[in-house]
């Protein structure tokens, strides 16, 4: 990936200024955290991820310094953070829409959020309640170590994207019809768990149209970018998560989408790099 001079990418840098966002963070034990990090992880509004049991955060209560890799990553971050505010406008202008840019939280073990306690057991997360995207960057440790994905430069850009991709849906209303649907009760939890991957899959997609959006206006793709994004999707698939954790598939259980699906509708948002190709709900839930 080539790095480029934009910056201001509307970045919170929270690491290193202690608390560890302080109190009692929901959960059920490091275990369970890392399983809830994984079905969530690429997800939306995570207040609800677990629901029995708190864990004491282990912040520091002392602030320090960043150090040298530290910054560099805080600079990565807020590059990408710019790249993806570059191409939205672009998008919703095309489109006879205002965008306005989320801001990215970069926090280290645990902070607060407007969907409640995070963590970096949870994964990146995007928050409708403070539209807001959360990265602890030691979970992609995690997604290498655990699940075999090749983390690369690229391989955060896409997560980023991702996250990015569901302030996207909340500016559009997505988000909010999606909420509407599951709060009516009128739905059991199999068809919601379908709403569910129609939204993942669609926050995939607009993914795949930043990348090439972004490619366009400023070449930042090598060899090999791509394949890291698809790696990465491909990892946390519903299917290979299901695999890992219990030994078999349950499709009716998905809520991210497959392998498959997720390398799928990330493509078709490269390739066409059309926002209006990503009407995954039409697709999905015929």
């Amino acid at each position: 990936m080539r790095w480029t001079d934009d910056r201001g990418g509307n970045v919170e840098d929270r690491r290193g200024s202690g608390g560890g966002g302080g109190g009692m963070i929901v959960g059920g034990g490091l275990g369970t955290l890392i399983i809830a990090a994984i079905v969530f992880f690429l997800g939306g509004d995570p207040s609800g991820i677990l629901n029995s049991g708190s864990v004491q955060s282990s912040g520091s209560s002392q602030s320090r310094e960043l150090t040298a890799n530290e910054k560099k990553i805080g600079d990565m971050v807020d590059m990408m953070g710019k790249w993806n505010t570059i191409t939205w406008e672009q998008v919703f202008r095309e489109n006879n829409m205002q965008y306005t840019a989320p801001k990215i939280v970069l926090f280290e073990e645990a902070t607060r959020s407007g969907c409640g306690p995070a963590q970096a057991a949870m994964g990146p997360f995007y928050c409708p309640a403070d539209q807001k995207v959360y990265m602890d960057m030691s979970f992609f440790n995690e997604l290498q170590q655990r699940f075999g994905a090749q983390v690369t430069e690229f391989t955060v850009a896409y997560v980023m994207a991702h996250e990015i991709g569901h302030h996207v849906q909340t500016l559009l209303g997505t988000t909010q019809k999606v909420d509407q649907l599951r709060r009516s009760g009128q739905y059991s939890e199999a068809q919601m768990n379908r709403v569910s991957v129609a939204t993942e899959l669609q926050a995939d997609f607009y993914a795949g149209v930043w990348a090439k959006r972004i490619d366009e206006s400023r070449k930042i793709l090598e060899p090999g970018d791509i394949q890291s994004a698809i790696d990465a999707a491909q990892a946390v698939g519903d299917d290979n998560i299901q695999k890992r954790s219990q030994g078999y598939v349950n499709q009716e259980s998905f809520t991210h989408g497959s392998s498959a699906q997720r390398k799928e509708w990330f493509m078709k948002g490269y390739n066409t790099g059309d926002i209006r190709q990503g009407n995954t709900f039409d697709e999905l839930l015929k």
